[in-house]
């Protein structure tokens, strides 16, 4: 899994087991990006049936908690997330199917997302944009840090070189952005500024045939 999200692209951010809590408890993946915040609950059912229904789950028949564990988990991190980041992160519960026989969804969950592991990357990558840049490397910056999830074990999830490279990537489009509108206000003023002149030339010059005989 870790690999078929590595293929997301630059401006998607993935951290691997997050540890929450004081206990042993673990977020698979976090997933961070121009789409959303996504918690992904990978879950091995390889060659059996799957039967989705509602926030009903079962696997060869077999009824799973799997939705309602997912739903309580992205709830906990949103939660969790807003607070460290100071705004509202919602978070989306993901179920990705490692190789099932069959995955058969009858009614879709209210809240959760159940696909396949093949199917995840390239549904993530299709989501609608409803972060900025900006906000996605504010998520990812507090989502980094171990005290965000109430861990008792330190050390960084992911990679700090990483967020450091993307906020001055950051920089420099801010940078770029505000020298092109100085020289964009800089030849507005030009231009102006010689059409004052040129309009007061033209009125002394009236002024001057009016005066004189």
């Amino acid at each position: 899994m870790g690999r078929r999200l590595a293929r997301l692209g630059a401006r998607w951010f993935v951290l691997h087991a997050v540890p929450v809590g004081a206990g042993e408890s673990d977020i698979d993946h976090v997933v961070i990006g121009p789409g959303g915040v996504f918690t992904i609950n990978t879950k091995n059912h390889a060659g059996q049936a799957v039967w989705v229904a509602g926030s009903t789950f079962l696997v060869a028949g077999q009824k799973q908690q799997h939705i309602r564990n997912a739903e309580h988990e992205a709830q906990r991190a949103a939660t969790l997330l807003s607070a460290s980041a100071g705004l509202a992160v919602p978070v989306r519960p993901v179920l990705a199917v490692v190789d099932p026989k069959q995955l058969t969804i009858k009614k879709k969950p209210k809240v959760a997302v159940v696909l396949t592991a093949r199917q995840l990357p390239r549904w993530l990558k299709r989501r609608r944009r409803v972060l900025s840049q900006e906000e996605v490397l504010r998520v990812l910056s507090v989502a980094e840090r171990p005290g965000t999830w109430r861990a008792v074990a330190g050390g960084d999830f992911g990679d700090g070189a990483l967020i450091q490279a993307a906020f001055k990537a950051l920089d420099r489009e801010v940078r770029q952005a505000r020298l092109v509108r100085m020289t964009w206000a800089g030849s507005l003023v030009s231009s102006v500024a010689a059409l004052v002149l040129a309009n007061a030339s033209e009125l002394m010059s009236g002024l001057v045939r009016a005066v004189l005989p």
